[in-house]
């Protein structure tokens, strides 16, 4: 009877990762082809394997130029997401005060909005304060959604965190600042690795915002990747290479904080 479940739960867990593997699979298959080759017909392998895709990604401004300014405020949107998110998480979670849980009820109401019904407001702002296509523009943007992310995530490390080091730290004569840099933050930094994933995760594939507000100076990958239709067609190859190399950076972040992201599953956290 056990080796029964562990044979369905074996043969379950390959087809999972058959079916959530094929579409990456797929995609870097095409990244080496050439468009003839693949509207010509269905093949596993590329037949004619190339890498003329992802040099015209790396050589051409257009391109490579998206990554560049998604990195940029994608940094910067983590960055200023979790110095925001820090402070107010502790907050919530050391001190009751008159609203407290209104208050991040309406957090977690801004990360249920869609972007849409901020895009209005923030084109007419940005336009008149003169900071359309900025990678400062986007990445205030986005704290609309990664602030409250980031604080509900911080919040429950930090309640799991006994208030008895906060006072015993108060005790020994550590300043508030001292005491959060040195003792506080290494006891979360569980849940502070997993805010930042999160955080870069919905900045690097949000789309909507990222397009409208910006045109030229600050475009990312994901707008370049939607204007890829010329006279003669979608050219399908460069499209496949740059959803490869979209992945990449992902994919890095996720390696890095993997051991953070799978504390925060055993703890209930995320």
């Amino acid at each position: 009877m056990p080796n029964t479940r562990f044979q369905k739960r074996t043969l379950f867990l390959c087809f999972y990762l058959v079916f959530a593997l094929l579409p990456i699979y797929w995609m870097v298959n095409m990244s080496f082809k050439t468009n003839n080759e693949i509207l010509a017909g269905f093949t596993l392998f590329p037949e004619h394997f190339t890498w003329a895709n992802y040099e015209t990604i790396l050589t051409d401004p257009a391109w490579y130029s998206g990554y560049i300014n998604s990195l940029i405020y994608v940094a910067m949107n983590t960055v200023m997401s979790l110095t925001v998110a820090l402070p107010a998480a502790y907050a919530f979670s050391r001190y009751s005060f008159l609203g407290d849980k209104h208050v991040f009820f309406w957090l977690l109401t801004n990360r249920m909005t869609p972007p849409a019904v901020f895009l209005l407001p923030f084109f007419q702002l940005y336009s008149s304060v003169g900071l359309m296509d900025t990678h400062l523009a986007v990445a205030l943007v986005h704290l609309l959604f990664n602030v409250p992310l980031a604080v509900w995530i911080l919040e429950g490390f930090m309640s799991g965190i006994p208030r008895e080091i906060d006072e015993t730290a108060y005790i020994d004569g550590y300043s508030f600042p001292r005491f959060f840099v040195q003792i506080f933050l290494p006891l979360i930094k569980a849940g502070v690795g997993v805010a930042a994933f999160f955080c870069f995760m919905f900045s690097w594939v949000e789309l909507l915002l990222a397009r409208t507000l910006t045109s030229v100076n600050a475009k990312p990958i994901a707008a370049t990747m939607t204007r890829t239709v010329s006279a003669s067609g979608m050219d399908w190859a460069t499209l496949a290479a740059a959803g490869v190399l979209t992945i990449v950076p992902g994919a890095i972040v996720i390696w890095f904080v993997r051991n953070y992201i799978a504390k925060g599953f055993a703890m209930g956290r995320v």
